[in-house]
């Protein structure tokens, strides 16, 4: 059944927005339908904002150039998508708009309908997620002006590991530092959420075993589950931590900071601007922060191949290194799956690092690797390895009409 198809059935919709700082990703799903599909009826993405060429590309259309507000490019780009959003409603209603909101803080460990006091308090975590937050904030806040009875929904990419035990929440620092609410948070919640469902239905009791889920996008994170629970993560107080990543350092000695400022005289924007967008694989190479891209120039003889070589070894090190540790946490491990960009995508990323897994028992099935087939182990290895694809926007539209049904069963929300 075609995406057209779809649309024509009667229900409400929700608009799931996922807004980054130069991207907003949208994607609506057919609310009337039991239970809620997983396939948008219709999405899309405007990418480049504040550059040129911005784009928007919508379901079976490739994108093309579209001009906004040089002064306000944000805001133009979502007033955009609402337009489009409207001409594909044809008299529908629109239920609610989920959005992906990275940090959810020490307060909000479930999806919520945001007010004015909710804004505020998410307005708190900007630092901990520059490169997001904000920007998810500024959706939600010209809808409130814009739209104020329509129901929005905050989804938090922190909430799936308010399961981690306190061991693994807790920071080496003083007390009076996690009364604070200094911890480990954790991050891509929304994507583990889909994978612990999904796993579970493509392989049956193994994921419910000892899981690595393996996030590997432009930012990166893994995660270990237990009975698809979130045991430890690889992203800590902020999305900084762990991997390394398309443009982000990943785990960093605090004394190397310390150094750019207090040597290199590097104030405190400056060292943001340098771990958040000047470092990972961007940083390393000097070229690119994706992985495709390098490939090609790592036979080069010179100092750019080198570079290149240092960047790719750096990357697959810090992906092998992180799962030993979850392993180690785990006791062991049954599954190991990919997922995200580069996970999904990149079957010479996924060699490399089942490459240097060997020691765990893993047999490598090549030409499944090569094709992103859904279980790229052999029949033969001691640990199966998956590859799965990520839906963080159905969770994000199945976790709002969630928060609906409650609220219209407690009578607090208009339907």
């Amino acid at each position: 059944m075609s995406a057209a198809d779809r649309y024509e059935t009667q229900g409400d919709l929700v608009l799931v927005l996922n807004c980054g700082s130069s991207s907003v990703k949208f994607a609506l799903f057919d609310a009337g339908r039991t239970p809620l599909p997983r396939e948008p009826v219709w999405n899309g993405k405007v990418q480049g904002i504040g550059r040129d060429p911005t784009t928007v590309g919508e379901t079976g259309v490739a994108p093309v150039p579209v001009e906004l507000d040089p002064d306000r490019p944000y805001h133009a780009a979502l007033a955009l998508i609402r337009e489009r959003v409207v001409a594909r409603l044809a008299g529908r209603r629109l239920a609610a708009v989920a959005h992906r909101v990275v940090h959810g803080g020490s307060k909000y460990f479930e999806a919520v309908r945001v007010d004015a006091g909710v804004l505020a308090d998410l307005e708190r975590y900007v630092p901990l997620a520059p490169l997001h937050q904000p920007f998810a904030l500024e959706a939600i806040e010209a809808l409130l002006e814009s739209r104020p009875v329509l129901p929005q929904v905050a989804c938090f990419d922190t909430a799936f590991h308010h399961t981690l035990p306190k061991v693994e929440q807790m920071l080496a620092l003083p007390y009076a530092a996690w009364e604070r609410g200094l911890r480990r948070y954790g991050f891509h919640g929304l994507s583990y959420e889909y994978l612990a469902t999904a796993l579970a239905e493509r392989h049956g009791a193994i994921a419910e075993g000892r899981v690595v889920a393996a996030h590997l996008g432009s930012g990166a994170s893994l995660c270990a589950l237990q009975a698809r629970r979130s045991v430890a993560t690889t992203m800590g107080f902020s999305a900084l931590d762990g991997l390394m990543m398309g443009t982000r350092c990943g785990a960093l000695d605090p004394g190397a900071v310390i150094y750019l400022m207090q040597i290199e005289k590097l104030d405190l924007d400056q060292v943001a601007h340098v771990l958040y967008h000047e470092s990972g694989l961007l940083g390393v190479s000097g070229v690119s922060a994706d992985p495709p891209a390098l490939f090609p120039l790592e036979s080069r003889d010179d100092a750019v191949g080198e570079r290149v070589r240092a960047a790719l070894a750096l990357y697959v090190r810090r992906i092998v290194r992180e799962i030993g540790a979850l392993v180690a946490v785990l006791g062991g491990v049954d599954l190991i799956a990919f997922s995200a960009g580069i996970g999904e995508h990149s079957a010479e990323i996924r060699r490399r690092v089942c490459r240097d897994l060997a020691w765990l028992g893993i047999e490598l099935d090549e030409d499944a690797n090569a094709r992103d087939a859904t279980t790229i182990s052999t029949a033969a290895s001691r640990v199966r390895v998956a590859v799965e694809p990520t839906n963080e926007e159905w969770i994000a539209a199945r976790q709002a009409l969630g928060v609906l049904a409650a609220a219209a069963q407690a009578g607090g929300m208009p339907r």
